[in-house]
C-alpha cells in the first residue's frame, strides 16, 4: 500500500514538473557538456563523476544518451564529455544543470589526506536540429582534424577523423570523434556549435550571430551553481533555489529531481512576477 502512495506520489511530481515547462525549447532533445575546472587531477576524477550523474538520471528518465566526445585525461579522470541526450522534454529537464559544480571532499590523490576543492563546468543547450537555418560566416570558424584518442574500443582510430571546430569571434570550442567518419564528426560538431551559437544569440536579444562575443564563466571559486559536500559531512545545495539534499551518494546516483523542480519553480515564478 505504501509502495502505491508512492508511485502516485512521483507520478502527481512528475506532472507539476511538466506544467512548469514553458520554455520556447524545453521539449528539444539536448547537448550537455562537462568540462573539468579547478582542481588538478581532482577535477579531471570530479567531471567523470558527474559524467556518470548524468549518465544515471538520463536513465532514469528513460532518456536516450550517446557520447559525442570524450576528452580523457592523461592520469586519471576526463578532461571533457560532450553527451547527447534524446528524450521527451530532454533539454526542459536539464537545463538548469547548467553552471559551475563545486565538489569538497578528502583527496584520493592526496597522500596527506587533505581536504581538496575541486569544480566542473556543466553546459547544456537544446539540440535546434533544421528547425532554424542559421548562417555562419565560414570565415568565422577554424577547423582542425585529428586522431581521435580514448582508453580503447571505439575509441582507437587510425585516421584523423576527429573534428575540432573553432568560433574565432566567440571563442567557443566543439569537438566530435565518435562518428564513423571525418564527415560525420564535422556534421555534429557543426550542429553543436549552432545549438550554442543559437542560445548565446537569443540570451542576449541578438539577431545577428556575428554580433555575438564569447563571455564563458570560469570553472572557478564563487561562481559556482551547485556544491557537492562529502567530508566532514555529506550535503549537496544549489547556491541559486536553496534546495539541499543530505544524502550525497543518492544525487550521485542520478537522483536530481529535488533540484530540477526547485529551479523550475523557481524560474515560472520570476516569470510570472
Amino acid at each position: 500500500m505504501i509502495a502505491g502512495f508512492e508511485r502516485i506520489n512521483e507520478e502527481l511530481e512528475e506532472m507539476n514538473t511538466r506544467m512548469l515547462l514553458s520554455g520556447k525549447y524545453d521539449n528539444k532533445d539536448c547537448i550537455l557538456s562537462i568540462h573539468s575546472g579547478t582542481g588538478g587531477v581532482d577535477a579531471n576524477d570530479w567531471a567523470e563523476m558527474l559524467e556518470r550523474m548524468y549518465l544515471r538520471y538520463c536513465e532514469k528518465k528513460g532518456f536516450k544518451t550517446r557520447i559525442l566526445d570524450r576528452q580523457d585525461d592523461v592520469d586519471y579522470g576526463i578532461k571533457s564529455s560532450t553527451i547527447e541526450v534524446s528524450g521527451e522534454n530532454a533539454y526542459g529537464m536539464l537545463k538548469s544543470e547548467n553552471g559551475v559544480h563545486r565538489l569538497v571532499r578528502i583527496s584520493p590523490f592526496n597522500a596527506m589526506g587533505k581536504r581538496q576543492t575541486s569544480f566542473a563546468a556543466v553546459e547544456v543547450v537544446p539540440d535546434i536540429g533544421d528547425d532554424i537555418e542559421v548562417n555562419i560566416d565560414p570565415g568565422d570558424l577554424k577547423i582542425d582534424t585529428y586522431r581521435s584518442g580514448g582508453a580503447g574500443g571505439q575509441h582507437v582510430n587510425t585516421t584523423d577523423s576527429a573534428v575540432r571546430i573553432t568560433h574565432i569571434p566567440t571563442g567557443i570550442v566543439v569537438t566530435c570523434q565518435n562518428e564513423r567518419s571525418q564527415i560525420m564528426n564535422r556534421e555534429v560538431a557543426m550542429k553543436i556549435l549552432v545549438s550554442k551559437l543559437t542560445k548565446i544569440a537569443e540570451e542576449a536579444h541578438k539577431e545577428n550571430l556575428n554580433e555575438i562575443k564569447g563571455d564563458q564563466s570560469m570553472a572557478t571559486w564563487g561562481s559556482q551553481i551547485r556544491n557537492y559536500v562529502f567530508q566532514p559531512y555529506t550535503m549537496v545545495k544549489d547556491t541559486r533555489t536553496g534546495a539541499e539534499v543530505g544524502n550525497v551518494d543518492a544525487v550521485m546516483d542520478g537522483d536530481l529531481d529535488v533540484f530540477v523542480r526547485a529551479k523550475l519553480s523557481q524560474d515560472a515564478g520570476n516569470a510570472n512576477g
